[in-house]
């Protein structure tokens, strides 16, 4: 397994985002944020126009254009880092893949009608990611049997579509959804058995970063998050994780790089 995961730095374009929302509304403040992540370490930047907090609502089609497309051109003007768009809508997709996007995040697993082949036919990697229900009532009451068989067979299951669309395996990552309609024992369960996603074959993808769960075992607020989220990220990397998705670059790299020194030692 990688010893050291890449790192997604996030930059959400967003009113009402959990962590960030508001602060990088406008163009400017969302470019001079990427390039500073990217200065941080980041590997590859994801760009959201569409909150996906717990209780959220959607976004219109134009106004999650207008946020992503700009940015995503000035961007790939700016760095050499892919840039990737975080979004469930097909159109966006082929959008921002038009303007230079390089990578696909879904947080509804490609499942909106249109998804799968718009995916496929751009050919770009792509993550899929697990969500029991929709944001907006996703954290109500989520139920699970098993939720790392359940969670593993509903990413495997989604995978095979795109490839069966003609999406190459090698391009196909896989995301649990830490918080997307899972308790707090459920996050900790899917973290601790991380290695069965990893042992699909698929590069398996982490976000944890400043999420509830974080606070829930820690008793912080959501600015105050980094300590755990960096650890969360560390354990994630040790049970085999190929890309964690963070809002704070420099202090995950760090951590990140001393995991891989101990490890290669």
């Amino acid at each position: 397994m990688p010893a050291m995961p890449c790192i997604m730095g996030i930059v959400n374009v967003t009113p009402d985002s959990f962590s960030d929302g508001g602060r990088f509304n406008d163009l400017p403040a969302a470019i001079d944020h990427a390039l500073q992540l990217v200065e941080e370490g980041a590997d590859i930047i994801d760009i959201g126009g569409e909150s996906t907090r717990p209780g959220s609502e959607g976004v219109p089609l134009q106004e999650e254009l207008r946020r992503v497309i700009p940015l995503v051109e000035a961007l790939v003007a700016r760095i050499d880092r892919p840039v990737s768009v975080d979004t469930t809508k097909p159109e966006v997709m082929r959008a921002a893949a038009a303007a230079g996007a390089r990578f696909l995040n879904d947080v509804n697993a490609f499942r909106a009608p249109g998804a799968v082949e718009v995916a496929a036919g751009l050919g770009l990697p792509v993550c899929v990611m697990h969500m029991q229900g929709e944001p907006r009532t996703m954290q109500v009451a989520p139920h699970y049997d098993d939720v790392v068989t359940e969670v593993r067979d509903f990413l495997v299951q989604r995978a095979a579509e795109l490839e069966r669309a003609g999406l190459a395996r090698e391009n196909i990552h896989i995301d649990p959804g830490f918080g997307f309609g899972k308790t707090l024992e459920h996050n900790l369960a899917l973290l601790r058995h991380l290695d069965v996603l990893v042992a699909t074959g698929y590069p398996v993808l982490v976000g944890m970063s400043r999420k509830s769960m974080i606070g829930a075992i820690t008793g912080r607020q959501v600015g105050e998050r980094t300590p755990g989220s960096v650890a969360a990220a560390m354990l994630a990397a040790q049970k085999g994780a190929a890309v964690v998705r963070v809002h704070d670059v420099a202090a995950t790299r760090d951590a990140l790089r001393v995991n891989a020194a101990v490890a290669a030692a």
